[in-house]
This record gives C-alpha cells, sequence and structure tokens, in this order.
C-alpha cells in the first residue's frame, strides 16, 4: 500500500472511533464537534465514571462494615466556603454548590448561571424517578440530560436541569 493509502486508512479509522467515542458520552460533555473536544468530553465523563464508582464502592463498604444498618441523622444542608473536591467530581470554585446527606438519599447540586447539576445516591426504589421528575416539573425545572447508573440496590441520577425565572 502507497503512504497516501495507510494515512486515508489511520484517518478513517480514527473517524469511526471517535464517533463511536461521540455517541457513548452524554452529549453535555461535548461541547464541539471537533476531535480534541470530543476527547476532551469523553476523559471528562470518564473521569466522573471513576468517581462516581470510586463513591458507590466506599458506600457498599461502609454498609457492609456495619453489621445493624440504623437510621442516620439528616445532615444539614451545607455551602462550600473554599474550594474542594466532591466524591461526585464536582469543583465548586466560582459556582453555588450545595450537599445534604440523609437516611433516604445522599444529594449534591451545583448552580451555574440557568443551570442546576444535580446528583441522587440512594436505595433504589421502585418509581422513584417519576416521583423526581414529577418534582422537578411542578417547580417549572426542564430536565435537559438524566443520567441512571446502579450498582447492586443503590442507584445514581445525574440531572442536568434549566431553570426558569418566574
Amino acid at each position: 500500500m502507497s503512504h497516501i493509502a495507510v494515512e486515508r486508512n489511520r484517518r478513517r479509522q480514527m473517524n469511526e472511533h471517535l464517533k463511536v467515542l461521540r455517541s457513548l458520552t452524554p452529549c453535555f460533555y461535548i461541547k464541539r464537534g471537533d476531535q480534541a473536544s470530543i476527547i476532551g468530553g469523553v476523559i471528562e465523563f470518564i473521569k466522573e465514571l471513576h468517581q462516581v464508582l470510586q463513591a458507590l464502592e466506599s458506600k457498599k463498604q461502609r454498609k457492609s462494615l456495619s453489621p445493624s444498618p440504623g437510621p442516620s441523622t439528616p445532615r444539614p444542608i451545607q455551602l462550600p466556603t473554599q474550594p474542594d473536591h466532591s466524591p461526585f467530581g464536582f469543583e465548586s470554585v466560582g459556582e453555588l454548590g450545595a450537599c445534604s446527606n440523609s437516611s433516604l438519599a445522599d444529594v449534591e447540586a451545583r448552580i451555574s448561571g440557568s443551570n442546576v447539576i444535580l446528583k441522587i445516591i440512594s436505595r433504589r426504589i421502585p418509581g422513584q424517578i417519576l416521583k423526581i421528575i414529577a418534582v422537578l416539573e411542578k417547580f417549572s425545572f426542564e430536565v435537559l440530560h438524566l443520567n441512571i447508573s446502579s450498582m447492586d440496590d443503590t442507584v445514581l441520577y445525574s440531572f442536568v436541569i434549566k431553570v426558569y425565572d418566574h
């Protein structure tokens, strides 16, 4: 094969692989369609999935270490006062964020402009996602993106929500 044909085949394979990566990554992570944006978005998505996996494994380990799971006391919502890294992968620099942990769910929200990124980790309950979406719609929030991940009886709901002013 000539050098031109080899290079053409390499570019074709790269474009096919980029299409697959783009199709496997939620559109929220990919800002533009160029190669660098696709790869950057995929990297961010994989980093977040890795952090979610660590959080779920940690929660699973905590459950296995505590022999009698009694009701935990709810922690009040805390606003970050300095840059930190959350178990969900948020950096709270220059944005408003909040966390709340209770016996029902661990919730984290980050407000950025007119969007809210909401992450909820809880025990899997039938019909739970429908109730969450109904509450969001009741408050005139539009769900732009929803990702659901589960491990055993634990589920993670990741929302990107558009907040409208009344």
